[in-house]
């Protein structure tokens, strides 16, 4: 029995919702433990106390964000049970024990050495603190993979038979390695560190903006800007790489995202126009009206000049995706990545002119406006890279193997609507609570006062004593066993 009607259209609507949200943090926590590791790896290395007072400034804004994402994740692997009951016990026998695998060599690995990162200031030794943020760095990426291996399966379901109403494993290998996921875990997971980078940089921005601890932040801007510039054009290139897979895999879904109707010309030809912006027509078997280049669509799925790419005509009209959101999604997540790496190329040039320095940098107003706005513009990039990927998929939850309305649960119109409120204000009020302690700390900026912590021995630290500085046990804000340079009066 499927679902379908109203009840099932208020189903993908409320797990959409959820995922949407959810989706906000994980590629923040991700991204931003690679780049506090780097940061607190170059203190180590030179001793140099601006990295320190990056590294402690934004690891507050790193807490705020893993507890969103703890929170919201928990909701969205409720919203499995509730919403897709039949999907999560048909699938359990591959996408259940992948999810555990998640939590237990994932999540609990990175909430332990959360705590060490946190809480160790002070009470481990340099070294071993930096170990510590390195292993939560690890686990990030750790989760980055089970997640994606999960939802890569869904969309190129491989190693697997569906047998009695379940999907029984018989290649572990095939089902883990699917054609999917070589490229969409880099894919996802430079999408996180480009977000990160962004996240960091337009902090840093808004700070010189207000003239605020220029020296420090100067530094957040300018390294992390450069790095952009090999981060940019390489998701670029994997999401080329990743487009050519859905292109193999899924060719209904990349004749949605293109808005690709009709495999061939009235003449016979093959239809190469790529479609900048169009709009079906009222029948949906074709556009109302488009704008198009002609020979681009086959340069970029078959980089050949006449190159065949299957339209929507090639598939019965109930397995065709939508076209509107996969095709107007794909487009605003290109051209985000383009921009972004046009904010790469103008701080690279800026950098070369020896603009970026202390002296310099608080002058350039456009650029530091430009950064702080391409601070939000990578999450509507991941937003509409996950539309992209979960309706493209459509009808499909498992890809040629289950539809959406065999997997959602059967549920009235009321109980699809109770769900929806709760799961609705939940997601807005843990998304509020954290922009008001994310703006508050950004407002506060960084703790300049506090002593520099180096560990609990103070016989184990090998720093160099710096003028001006007594070497002992710290006072103030950290633990009375830290030892740390204190400010001589």
């Amino acid at each position: 029995m499927q679902n379908t009607g109203l009840s099932l259209l208020l189903s993908r609507l409320d797990f959409a919702w959820i995922t949407s949200m959810h989706i906000l943090w994980p590629p923040l926590t991700v991204g931003l433990s690679i780049l506090l590791f780097i940061s607190e790896w170059r203190w180590v290395r030179t001793n140099d106390e601006q990295w320190y007072r990056l590294t402690r400034f934004f690891e507050k804004l790193f807490i705020i964000n893993f507890g969103g994402g703890v929170a919201t994740g928990i909701t969205m692997e409720m919203a499995f049970g509730i919403l897709y009951g039949p999907f999560a016990q048909a699938t359990g026998p591959f996408f259940g024990q992948v999810l555990a695998y998640e939590t237990i060599t994932a999540f609990m690995y990175e909430a332990g050495f959360i705590g060490l990162m946190v809480f160790g200031w002070g009470k481990l030794g340099k070294k071993m603190h930096l170990f510590a943020t390195a292993n939560v760095a690890v686990a990030s990426t750790l989760s980055v993979w089970w997640i994606l291996v999960a939802n890569s399966w869904m969309q190129t379901p491989t190693g697997v038979v569906l047998k009695d109403g379940f999907f029984h494993v018989v290649n572990w290998g095939a089902a883990i390695f699917n054609p999917d996921v070589i490229l969409a875990v880099p894919h996802m997971e430079v999408a996180a560190i480009e977000l990160s980078l962004c996240f960091v940089a337009a902090i840093s921005a808004w700070q010189l903006l207000k003239n605020r601890h220029v020296a420090l932040f100067q530094r957040g801007l300018k390294w992390s800007v450069l790095a952009l510039v090999v981060i940019a054009p390489l998701q670029v290139w994997l999401g080329d790489g990743l487009g050519r897979v859905v292109a193999q895999d899924q060719p209904a879904a990349l004749a949605a995202l293109e808005g690709h109707y009709h495999t061939l010309n009235p003449d016979g030809s093959n239809n190469t126009g790529w479609h900048v912006v169009a709009w079906p027509n009222a029948k949906g078997d074709g556009t109302a009206w488009a704008i198009t280049i002609p020979h681009v669509l086959s340069l970029l799925e078959t980089h050949s000049w006449n190159g065949q790419v299957e339209g929507l005509d090639s598939f019965a009209p109930q397995a065709r995706p939508p076209m509107l959101v996969p095709f107007y999604a794909f487009r605003i997540m290109a051209g985000i990545g383009a921009l972004l790496m046009l904010l790469a190329v103008w701080g690279l040039w800026l950098a070369l002119r020896g603009k970026m320095t202390v002296q310099n940098i608080v002058s350039h107003k456009w650029f530091l406006r430009a950064t702080v706005l391409c601070g939000f513009l990578p999450y509507i990039a991941v937003w509409t890279g996950w539309w992209t990927r979960e309706v493209g998929r459509q009808p499909w939850l498992v890809y040629g193997m289950m539809t959406t309305a065999q997997g959602t649960s059967r549920m009235s119109v009321g109980e699809e609507i109770f769900w929806m409120i709760g799961y609705l204000g939940f997601e807005v009020l843990v998304w509020a609570c954290a922009w008001y302690f994310f703006a508050k700390v950004v407002r506060q900026g960084p703790d300049m006062e506090s002593p520099v912590v180096h560990g609990r021995e103070p016989e184990h630290d090998h720093a160099e004593p710096r003028a001006g500085y007594t070497y002992g046990p710290a006072r103030h804000a950290e633990p009375r066993a830290a030892f740390a340079y204190t400010k001589v009066k």
